[in-house]
């Protein structure tokens, strides 16, 4: 199992959530302050969604009883207000408590260390969703081009130019959220999918490698995609996606192509029915030898199937 390196956020540790601020300012902390939620942005385009479900009731309740203990982090605008970097479940949960402030860290730094900052704190969540990792992978990526580490982010192998020591590249972001550098990749592909498509992936529905053959379709070929899927009520295998994006590539690829690649039956979609061999079983005579199990069952289904006929025929009169 590829171990995963530890990162160092930046942020609040234990024994510094309970110094208070002449501590800080001795061991060279940044200060706590109470800032109004009413003073707080949104980060821009920020990947990560907060929703409101059981887990933030239970972060709004532990937030009532014992108030915020980890810190948000801020970042100060040029406007006076602040934007948020990390933190927006502790900010939203303050807000449902009723509460008109939340305990932050202000700290300076440019745009692109607060998408790093942004990006790295919310990966530690346990549950993130494809879409998130893709625009946050994304986002990071784009940070550390503009830095100076040059990073193909839609082909493969990935082109790399590290600048400085401690420069991060694209397999070093892989080791760090114990993910390969392809599939870093293929994430970052997800991006370019319609929301629908997206939504279906991160609900299970459409895996990773036909979301990936699907994102290279252009937008009006995967708008012909959902429409298929909302009709057939299936969405497409790996090899039907392989196949679409070919004719696209080959700039065949028209909505009744698509409509005939999504109308095929698939195995797994065929209708299947199960029967417990233990049930089956204890009705079919012991001289009845297993291999010939199915076509006892026919012929009984047969036998009673022509029961129930004749004796619609008969109450019929």
């Amino acid at each position: 199992m590829k171990s995963v390196q530890k990162i160092d956020l930046g942020l609040t540790g234990y024994d510094e959530l309970f110094m208070n601020d002449a501590e800080r300012k001795e061991n060279k902390l940044p200060r706590i302050y109470d800032i109004p939620l009413s003073e707080i942005d949104d980060f821009p385009d920020h990947p990560f969604k907060v929703k409101l479900d059981e887990d933030m009731d239970q972060l709004v309740q532990s937030i009532k009883e014992r108030g915020i203990i980890t810190p948000v982090t801020l970042r100060p605008k040029e406007d006076g207000r602040y934007e948020i970097v990390s933190g927006h479940r502790r900010r939203k949960a303050c807000e449902l408590a009723g509460f008109d402030t939340v305990k932050a860290e202000v700290r300076e730094m440019t745009r692109d260390e607060a998408i790093i900052l942004m990006v790295e704190s919310n990966l530690q969540r346990s549950v993130i969703l494809p879409s998130e990792k893709a625009f946050s992978y994304k986002m990071r990526l784009e940070a550390m081009n503009r830095q100076g580490q040059r990073t193909d982010l839609t082909s493969t192998p990935v082109v790399e130019k590290l600048s400085g020591k401690d420069a991060l590249s694209v397999t070093a972001i892989g080791n760090e959220v114990g993910e390969s550098r392809e599939q870093i990749r293929r994430y970052i592909r997800l991006t370019n999918l319609v929301p629908e498509l997206l939504d279906l992936v991160d609900e299970g529905k459409i895996k990773m490698r036909p979301a990936v053959e699907l994102s290279y379709l252009d937008e009006d070929s995967q708008r012909a995609v959902v429409d298929e899927i909302d009709l057939n009520q299936c969405t497409p295998s790996h090899d039907q996606t392989i196949r679409m994006r070919k004719f696209f590539t080959d700039g065949k690829l028209t909505p009744e192509v698509v409509s005939a690649i999504m109308g095929e039956e698939k195995p797994n979609q065929r209708e299947k029915i199960v029967l417990r061999g233990d049930k089956v079983r204890s009705l079919i005579p012991k001289n009845i030898p297993v291999s010939q199990t199915e076509d006892y069952v026919v012929k009984a289904l047969e036998h009673y199937s022509r029961f129930l006929r004749q004796r619609a025929e008969r109450d019929s009169r």
